[in-house]
């Protein structure tokens, strides 16, 4: 339906199934001032027949829409369709779209390469592996995940953990500085990272003034897809301490992560460690590496599709120290998405998004 290179001028259609969550809305935001794209149609399970408007009252240009219900006959017709779908919903429905239709999987139902992984962290039949959606992902090759989008029309956009702790250590991966062994990432989470779904402990009332961790002790669902990705960037044996823990914020993810230096590098230089990242991150433009001795913060990542990230050596403990911090619905979800489309269908990696920040 659409060529693997898009014209200046040229409009493509995109319809998004789940656009009363929180991924969905996020997603219509960015594509309400995409310059090549136009919003058709928009589909919801429970909140099918309500209007836009009613449940994403921030899509000002968009409220008089009507959700129709989910299903592939309502999705057809579509240059590019994205599944804001809870895991395991996605499959089916992508399994009946056509092969020349770009499908955006906000899902992780297609982000496994291994059955057994999938099945061991989330419990159903796998439904296959698109390529994933990581532009800036290392590969021990020299190249980079972009190479791999390019005229794709099935795309696994990664989870947003995933993202915030891949891009904070893996220049240290590839570079064999670190060993990604012994990995141990600590993350702080906004609550909308959880969804809509109303539930007593995403409620307000338990969780202002309070922090609580969540999926401890090697349960988190992205860890086997975290250690993929560092698989991808030249590790050979990956073992991560995964623990995040909601905070009382809407967006943001805060991710420290620390890796002992590797086994002949434990003499390298701070200025040889941060070398490793400066050459990572040097042309990419959603990644920054921050000047020495500032550190990250979830509110200049908020509404923007960036990566902040810092490095530094612990000398006593042995480790590197990086901290990473992304909005969770952008560059962590939504704005992943759409990057990773633009590479896909030949536009500017850049089209549609922002590194500016909100604030305060």
């Amino acid at each position: 339906m659409v060529s693997n290179q898009v014209s200046g001028g040229t409009r493509l259609r995109v319809a998004v199934a789940g656009a009363s969550g929180y991924a969905g809305g996020e997603f219509l935001r960015l594509a309400a001032r995409h310059p090549h794209l136009e919003v058709g149609t928009l589909t919801a399970h429970s909140n099918a027949g309500a209007r836009l408007g009613d449940l994403q009252p921030h899509l000002r240009s968009l409220a008089d829409r009507v959700l129709e219900p989910t299903s592939a006959e309502a999705l057809a017709g579509h240059d590019v369709v994205v599944l804001g779908l809870p895991h395991g919903a996605s499959g089916e429905i992508a399994a009946q779209l056509p092969d020349d239709v770009l499908v955006l999987d906000l899902g992780a139902d297609h982000r496994l390469a291994s059955p057994a992984d999938w099945e061991a962290f989330y419990g159903s039949a796998h439904a296959g592996t698109w390529p994933y959606g990581l532009p800036e992902l290392l590969h021990d090759d020299g190249t980079r995940q972009r190479e791999t989008l390019a005229g794709a029309r099935r795309v696994a956009v990664p989870g947003c953990n995933v993202t915030a702790v891949t891009l904070g250590i893996q220049p240290g991966v590839a570079a064999g500085l670190v060993s990604p062994v012994d990995l141990v990432a600590v993350l702080a989470n906004g609550y909308s990272g959880a969804g809509k779904a109303l539930k007593p402990h995403l409620l307000a009332s338990e969780a202002l003034g309070a922090a609580a961790p969540y999926a401890v002790g090697g349960t988190h669902r992205h860890i086997p897809e975290i250690a993929q990705n560092l698989r991808a960037a030249g590790a050979t044996d990956v073992s991560i301490s995964f623990t995040p823990t909601l905070v009382p914020m809407a967006r943001g993810i805060l991710a420290t992560v620390t890796a002992r230096l590797a086994p002949g590098h434990e003499e390298a230089t701070d200025a040889q460690v941060r070398a490793a990242w400066e050459a990572a991150y040097a042309d990419e433009p959603f990644v920054e590496l921050l000047p020495e001795g500032r550190w990250p913060s979830t509110a200049a990542t908020l509404g923007a599709n960036t990566a902040l990230v810092q490095v530094a050596v612990d000398r006593a403990a042995g480790r590197v120290v990086t901290v990473t911090a992304i909005d969770n619905l952008v560059k962590g979800t939504a704005g992943q998405a759409v990057q990773a489309m633009n590479v896909a269908l030949g536009l500017p990696e850049t089209a549609g998004l922002v590194t500016e920040g909100v604030a305060p």
